[in-house]
């Protein structure tokens, strides 16, 4: 622009001097006027036949070299890019956006770590020396080299040239590919495929590739090494590793991704190689020849499932006859597991040798399902599937088994629970009415209305006591006894219980062993299954028990796992009654469940013979079929004595009654601690009303706090009633941290769980137990003979 205002006025004053000399030389204004016209003329010419340039802001001008524009157009096959001297991009070509999503700019694009690093290098050398270089970027799993020239008139631009090292596109859509549906498909088909990068590494397989491989359907082995997976032998043979020696040969095809590179990705597709195998009709006769003489249910089938061989041990356990030729698995099963078992074998018959069983039911067979196993095998020529047939009947039996007895430990430990609960609540009810009955004389009108209270509530105590014999946390007193004796005992008690058109025959065995239990207690058994018995003959029949010897040989011999080996003394009781329906059989000892009439029984019978039972440590079965009578079987481990059965004896024997009667006055200072309020108030009031003076607690930390917090002018307890349960702290944590200050003070425990239980735990000496419920006198007997005990010992 300067340069044109200079050549403007010297042209101006050029013009200026020459008019002034022509008018000096000629004075004659005309001529001047034509001058100055002929040279105004020549000027106007001469600016319109100038050459045209036009110069605009530099902010938005184009490249002023044209072969930076041809070379972008040339070079349409990589990824270019114009940058310049601010940084600022002024044009890109569409892979460049493509690749790098977008207009970004060099050298901030987004690469893998370092990779802008090394563009921005290239760009400061290209600045520098007119071109540099970068190898190795990386986006993904796509690699480039990027070219960087110093370009335009000026120099005053830079031309970034992104020069891909791996198709990227192509690689993605294989990897997606292999990795989503398409793999998946392949897999069925048991086709195996990989892709690997360049170097070798896994980029991604499908499961069957990855199945073969690791062992594992779900194994993760992208960025493994592909060729550590495979292995091959002298002749070429190609296998893979994990198969070992005698693994199935595959034949393996390489597809590579880019033609034009000797290292380039690619993709690797596996199929087993049947080829591989020589003499395959031998290997199959020797195969069928082997399967033949095991004791296991085998055959073989081809790709469409029919029948190639089966042996004896499977014919027989498919009800397969002599003459009998089944063609396919499927005519076996019934009706609605032909489809699941045809469609299994043509599954299995494909694709990667894998395994696999169902549960169906035979055609010749009972409801009870069978274990069908199924493999796929290769390599045996026309054999593709493996079959093996297994009776599970015993193994369901024995499941089932064990899940009713895992089922009555759960309702046992419920029924325990509740029948706690029960025996807080009766407690306070027969204490109330204890109390209210001292009030009223037999003749009054309340008298007879509080009694009936009081005797369905201990009704209502008994139903407690046969939740707690089935919970098996009832009160035993257990003696070392022949079991022939308690059954002669009761027998004519039985017999008076049963109709005259019953008939009762027993019958002992020789050599029995003794057991230990609670004779109480196995009278109640016999007489819990009598009643029932009688009730399930109306028009009749004949009852036998029976009790017999039983060796650990015996034993094995049930083939049950739920009797443990061992010598045991039997208990057989047999009637002839309509039986046991099969959908009752497995829950006639659940507590309340029962099969009489409304009003006729609680259904407590034999679930309170199933917990004496199985607290004595014995077993109890049941048999029945419809029409044709049940048997239980109950069955006792044999019991070796020892030095200590005297002593124990002794002191398990029953108590001599006293004649007269008790004194349940009193005057003692008791500490009584429980944590339900009703229970709580009856006691304090029953004891209260005996003569003793009484303090309460609700638990146990409480209870320690009254004991510390005693005056020394306040006469110490002479007793401590305490519940066994309680929140925060219990009775027997109470009671051991008592003894520590007060190691001789006694301590009468009342608890609704049965004392056995409650011993473990306990584990004191010096300690006395209450049963709940109790009553008025009950709870005022037991302390009185509990401070009676301790005033005697020395």
């Amino acid at each position: 622009m300067t340069d044109v205002r200079t050549r403007a006025v010297i042209l101006v004053v050029a013009v200026l001097v020459s008019v002034g000399l022509l008018y000096w030389q000629v004075p004659d204004m005309t001529l001047i006027i034509a001058f100055v016209a002929l040279l105004v003329g020549l000027g106007g010419v001469a600016f319109f036949l100038r050459p045209q340039t036009i110069v605009t802001d530099r902010e938005h001008a184009e490249p002023e070299d044209w072969a930076v524009t041809r070379m972008v157009a040339d070079q349409s096959s990589i990824g270019l890019a114009i940058t310049d001297r601010a940084g600022r991009l002024v044009c890109a070509n569409e892979l460049f956006t493509k690749w790098f999503n977008g207009a970004a700019v060099p050298p901030e694009l987004p690469l893998q770590t370092g990779g802008n690093e090394l563009l921005a290098s290239a760009g400061r050398a290209a600045w520098r020396d007119g071109v540099g270089y970068a190898e190795g970027l990386k986006r993904g799993v796509a690699e480039y080299n990027a070219k960087v020239v110093r370009a335009g008139q000026g120099d005053e631009y830079l031309l970034w040239q992104m020069i891909p090292q791996i198709q990227a596109d192509v690689l993605d859509d294989m990897i997606a590919l292999i990795g989503g549906g398409g793999g998946r498909a392949l897999s069925e088909a048991g086709i195996l495929a990989s892709v690997i990068g360049g170097e070798g590494r896994i980029r991604a397989s499908n499961q069957a590739f990855a199945l073969r491989a690791t062992g594992r359907i779900d194994a993760n082995i992208s960025g493994r090494n592909f060729i550590s997976f495979l292995r091959s032998d002298d002749k070429g043979t190609i296998f893979f590793e994990r198969e070992g020696r005698h693994g199935m040969p595959v034949r393996l095809f390489h597809i590579p991704l880019d033609r034009q590179k000797e290292n380039a990705s690619a993709l690797i597709l596996l199929i087993d190689d049947d080829g591989g195998m020589v003499e395959r009709g031998k290997a199959l006769e020797q195969v069928e020849s082997m399967l033949s003489l095991l004791p296991l249910g085998l055959a073989l089938t081809d790709r469409d499932g029919r029948f190639l061989f089966f042996n004896e041990a499977f014919a027989k356990t498919a009800g397969i006859g002599e003459n009998d030729q089944p063609l396919y698995p499927g005519d076996l099963m019934i009706r609605d597991d032909k489809s699941a078992v045809a469609d299994a074998v043509r599954r299995y018959a494909s694709g990667p040798p894998l395994t696999g069983d169902l549960a169906v039911r035979l055609r010749n067979g009972g409801d009870e399902p069978v274990a069908l196993g199924i493999a796929g095998v290769r390599g045996l020529g026309d054999a593709a599937v493996l079959l093996s047939i297994r009776d599970n009947s015993e193994e369901s039996k024995l499941k089932s088994q064990v899940a009713q007895a895992t089922k009555m430990q759960a309702v046992g430990q419920l029924a325990g629970g509740v029948a706690h609960d029960f025996n807080n609540i009766l407690t306070a009810i027969i204490g109330h009415c204890d109390l209210m009955l001292l009030r009223h004389a037999p003749g009054d009108s309340d008298y007879d209305d509080i009694q009936q209270v009081k005797n369905n509530s201990n009704r209502a105590a008994g139903l407690t006591r046969q939740l707690l014999a089935f919970s098996r946390q009832q009160t035993l007193r257990p003696q070392v006894l022949q079991l022939p004796d308690v059954v002669a005992d009761v027998s004519n008690l039985l017999k008076r219980l049963l109709d005259e058109t019953i008939e009762l025959e027993v019958r002992h065995g020789r050599n029995l062993g003794l057991v230990r239990a609670d004779p109480g207690q196995l009278e109640q058994v016999i007489i819990n299954l009598g009643v029932n018995a009688r009730d399930a003959m109306p028009n009749g029949g004949k009852i036998s028990i029976s009790t017999q010897a039983i060796s650990a040989a015996d034993v094995r011999s049930l083939k049950t796992e739920i009797l443990p080996i061992g010598d045991y003394t039997a208990l057989f009781f047999t009637d002839s009654g309509n039986g046991i329906p099969p959908r009752f059989i497995g829950k006639i000892f659940e507590p309340f469940f029962t099969t009489k009439a409304v009003g006729k029984g609680t259904g407590l019978g034999l679930s309170t013979v199933y917990g004496i039972i199985k607290q004595s440590g014995g077993y109890i079965f049941a048999d029945s079929k419809p029409g044709e009578g049940t048997t239980f079987s109950i069955y006792f481990p044999v019991h070796r004595p020892t030095a200590e059965d005297t002593e124990l004896a002794t002191l398990d024997s029953p108590p001599v009654k006293a004649t007269a009667k008790k004194e349940l006055w009193g005057t003692g200072h008791v500490l009584l601690v429980e944590d339900e309020d009703m229970v709580r108030a009856v006691a304090e009031r029953a004891l209260s009303r005996q003569g003793y003076t009484v303090v309460t607690a609700s638990e146990g930390e409480e209870a320690l706090a009254v004991l510390a917090g005693q005056d020394d002018d306040e006469p110490p307890f002479d007793v401590i009633v305490s519940d066994v349960v309680m929140p925060n702290m219990d009775g027997p944590t109470m009671a051991k941290h008592v003894r520590k200050d007060h190691p001789d003070l006694p301590i009468l425990f009342m608890s609704g769980y049965a004392e056995e239980q409650l011993r473990k735990s306990i584990n004191l000496d010096k300690v006395n137990f209450l049963p709940k419920p109790f009553s008025v006198a009950q709870i005022a007997e037991a302390v009185a003979k509990t401070l009676a005990e301790h005033a005697k010992q020395p």
